[in-house]
């Protein structure tokens, strides 16, 4: 199916809240090449704000310090979240949260109407509970204009600095340069993930903020990519054997249904696979 025409943004106006994130800065970047106006709040930027807002993308979080940073993940995940929503004239808010809310269904598909199991004595979950918080904040406050749109694993090219698949990337190019005929890798051949990639992210956000009915959108590629497909596919190419460094076979991964994205707005993302084929046979260093 090809893909429907970039929706016209001139003169539309968001307000961009973490727009210094990984998926923030990518949308105020998009945003401001088709034409819109942007307004990036900086992170102690005293509410109220200037209005109007226009469309709001929730882009404020924390991922992998979460634990480490308790109060700063309840503040920038509900909080905050709390405040922007008591601001005067804004047209929609997206709010950005996660399919690891899915991770403990223990079912074979994931959908939008899934009741989410959480465990407060799980410390795992008060990642979990502060994003299940922003979500309901969005469904009492939002008074019909706030969406959640949960992203699955959002990568980009074999050029950023964080991420599992760029890293991977580069560690087999760089194998590869030296004539190793052999990478270790830290991980298992048994984790499997959705990746879903950031400008297929960027255009379901903007999507969602300017079309989008229902109150939750998954934004993933809804499929599940394991490592062990990963590291053949990346033997195949670059002719280096990746070794495996741990073997631990975790509970599968629920597929993540994208029906309702793909119905209602038209939305296709690209395939890890296909999006990988065209990185640089020579990766950055």
């Amino acid at each position: 199916m090809p893909a429907p025409a970039a929706i016209d943004l001139q003169g539309q106006r968001f307000t961009v809240v973490g727009g210094d994130g990984f998926v923030g800065r990518a949308l105020v970047q998009a945003l401001r090449a088709r034409g819109a106006q942007v307004w990036q709040p900086g992170r102690h930027q005293a509410l109220p704000w200037p209005t109007p807002l226009g469309h709001v993308l929730y882009c404020a979080g924390l991922t992998a310090d979460y634990l480490v940073r308790p109060l700063d993940t309840v503040q920038a995940h509900a909080c905050l979240l709390a405040q922007v929503l008591q601001q005067p004239q804004w047209e929609s808010l997206v709010y950005l949260s996660s399919t690891r809310l899915y991770d403990a269904l223990g079912v074979a598909v994931a959908q939008e109407d899934a009741v989410l199991p959480m465990n407060p004595a799980n410390p795992r979950h008060l990642y979990d509970l502060s994003k299940g918080l922003g979500e309901s904040l969005c469904h009492v406050m939002g008074q019909g204009r706030a969406r959640v749109a949960r992203l699955a694993c959002v990568y980009d090219g074999p050029g950023d600095a964080d991420g599992f698949l760029p890293q991977l990337w580069r560690q087999v190019a760089a194998a590869h340069r030296q004539g190793c005929p052999e990478v270790a890798v830290a991980s298992s051949p048994h984790f499997e993930r959705d990746y879903v990639h950031l400008p297929d992210v960027v255009e379901a956000l903007i999507r969602i903020a300017l079309q989008g009915r229902q109150p939750v959108y998954n934004v993933a590629s809804g499929g599940n990519v394991s490592n062990a497909a990963l590291f053949a596919w990346l033997e195949q190419r670059w002719g280096c054997r990746i070794a495996a460094q741990q073997t631990s076979t975790p509970s599968p991964a629920p597929r993540i249904s994208i029906v309702r994205l793909h119905d209602e707005l038209q939305w296709q993302p690209q395939g890890v696979l296909d999006v990988m084929g065209r990185w640089p046979q020579e990766a950055p260093c």
